[in-house]
């Protein structure tokens, strides 16, 4: 803008001589109708070129300012969210949908979601059926659980995932999963839990990861400024998305625990996924072990005292969800779980 700054002054210079007779020249004195209209048509032709030159640059500026990605989709995140609704209808196809005082959610009946796989502490401990601990991401309680959850990975976890790679966000959201599943078994291992919130705020606590691996990089270029800017805002939004989520943690059939496990997990797999992205090598290996060590022993000391000590404390109704949801629901029907309760 210098260059065009420049013209636009020597123009503004030349329009206060002509306005100004002290600056003028005497000759200028001589100069008929003609010549000030030829003086005139070459200031216009002078300052036309600049205008078009400040247009120019500022298109270029605005061109600048793009934030660059590592891909142009949320692949998974989409894959993943269709797949959620998908199961979500088929559960109310087969099972029926419950009335609002047995699931305000607009859902199927509660014991749908451990039949379809969900988080039931009696089968992971006692039938040792572990790919319970995975499968609640699949499962939710009611539309509005599924339109909450799915808007969310949509939006902003599609953009992580353009952000970080598939690859990685595929492990974030995994080790999220598992870990929300271990810490709601420990928590509160005598209720059916669902809902893949608990993954969700997994993605949030590897952006906070990300934001604390990256808070000390060079902002020299303006690409990195860019990131910069981006990565406060997401980190902003994280926290206030973590707070929010925390609200609507206690609603019927909405597990919270999975939603502290899922942010923790993310938070310490984030912090070995990003340390390996600083340039720095001391504060690598530093942001790296810490998060090794607390994801290790974590994860370890968790599943074992889960193993350990929770299986003793599981109510043994939960091996019959249909009998024990019809002990306190009047009218309640088995539409999906029959061979179990028979037998």
């Amino acid at each position: 803008m210098g260059l065009a700054r420049g013209i636009l002054q020597r123009s503004h210079d030349r329009d206060n001589a002509d306005n100004h007779p002290s600056y003028q020249p005497e000759q200028h004195n001589n100069l008929n109708q003609e010549d000030l209209n030829r003086s005139k048509s070459s200031q216009n032709d002078e300052e036309e070129p600049s205008s078009k030159y400040d247009l120019i640059k500022e298109e270029e500026e605005e061109e600048e300012e793009i934030y660059l990605v590592k891909q142009q989709r949320g692949y998974l995140a989409i894959l993943f969210s269709i797949t959620q609704v998908i199961i979500l209808i088929a559960m109310m196809i087969e099972c029926k949908i419950a009335p609002m005082q047995i699931n305000p959610m607009v859902g199927p009946y509660p014991d749908a979601l451990s039949y379809w796989g969900g988080k039931n502490a009696y089968f992971i401990l006692n039938e040792e059926e572990w790919w319970r601990l995975i499968t609640p991401i699949f499962l939710h309680a009611g539309i509005f659980h599924l339109m909450g959850n799915v808007s969310v990975q949509l939006d902003t976890g599609a953009f992580f995932e353009r952000e970080w790679g598939s690859f990685v966000w595929l492990i974030i959201y995994l080790s999220s999963a598992l870990g929300g599943s271990v810490l709601s078994t420990i928590v509160i291992p005598n209720t059916v839990g669902v809902g893949s919130s608990g993954a969700v705020c997994g993605l949030f606590g590897g952006k906070l990861a990300e934001a604390l691996c990256r808070c000390c990089e060079s902002t020299k270029t303006q690409q990195a400024k860019i990131s910069r800017n981006v990565l406060k805002k997401h980190t902003c939004g994280s926290i206030l998305s973590v707070i929010v989520i925390g609200l609507f943690s206690f609603v019927p059939y909405v597990d919270w625990a999975a939603h502290l496990g899922g942010l923790l997990g993310g938070l310490s797999v984030g912090l070995m996924i990003f340390a390996c992205r600083i340039k720095t090598l001391f504060f690598r290996l530093v942001w790296f072990l810490l998060g090794a060590f607390i994801t290790v022993v974590g994860f370890s000391v968790s599943i074992t005292y889960m193993i350990e000590e929770k299986k003793d404390e599981v109510a043994a109704e939960l091996a019959d969800v249909c009998g024990y949801y019809m002990q306190h629901f009047e009218n309640y029907e088995c539409n999906c779980m029959l061979d179990r309760h028979q037998e």
